[in-house]
């Protein structure tokens, strides 16, 4: 597939997208955060189940791209094509509150390091889980975060501005 590929069109048929679990309208799949997802609920289980701070510690940043090349996602392919189609201020606005997310999470791991686990789940319960909202919302075409609170988000994003 090339680069000049469009949502909607050829092998970014809305057929082929929803295939590939991609939203067609908007050519971003849900799948991507199933990377946070997973740290999140261990970060959620810690103050019981203190055997995940390694695990928790173990977390990586990976970019959406990135984390389609590495699995066996059956339609990696037109994963990675659709997002090079998605629209650049809908892709901004994504990459912005995954920047958010990571920023967070490294936040999270230091106080797993410190052993402050209850803060670490605090934080994925409510920092972490209002800017995953966000991105599902974003993944939806929800910029604005329509129905959900898109604070935290919008927050990340003007301070982002200024560091």
């Amino acid at each position: 597939m090339s680069e000049a590929a469009t949502l909607g069109e050829g092998a970014l048929s809305a057929e082929a997208l929803t295939a590939a679990n991609v939203h067609p309208e908007t050519g971003l799949a849900t799948d991507y955060l199933n990377h946070f997802n997973e740290v999140v609920m261990l970060l959620e289980m810690l103050p019981d189940m203190p055997d995940f701070a390694e695990e928790v510690l173990a977390w990586e940043p990976v970019p959406y791209e990135e984390h389609f090349e590495r699995t066996n996602y059956v339609g990696k392919e037109t994963v990675i094509a659709a997002y090079a189609a998605v629209d650049h201020t809908l892709k901004a606005h994504l990459e912005t509150i995954v920047a958010a997310v990571n920023d967070e999470m490294r936040e999270a791991q230091s106080k797993v390091q410190a052993g402050d686990f209850a803060g670490a789940s605090a934080m994925a319960g409510s920092e972490i889980e209002s800017l995953l909202a966000a991105a599902r919302a974003a993944v939806q075409g929800r910029i604005e975060g329509e129905g959900i609170d898109d604070s935290a988000a919008a927050q990340a994003a003007a301070d982002a501005l200024f560091d």
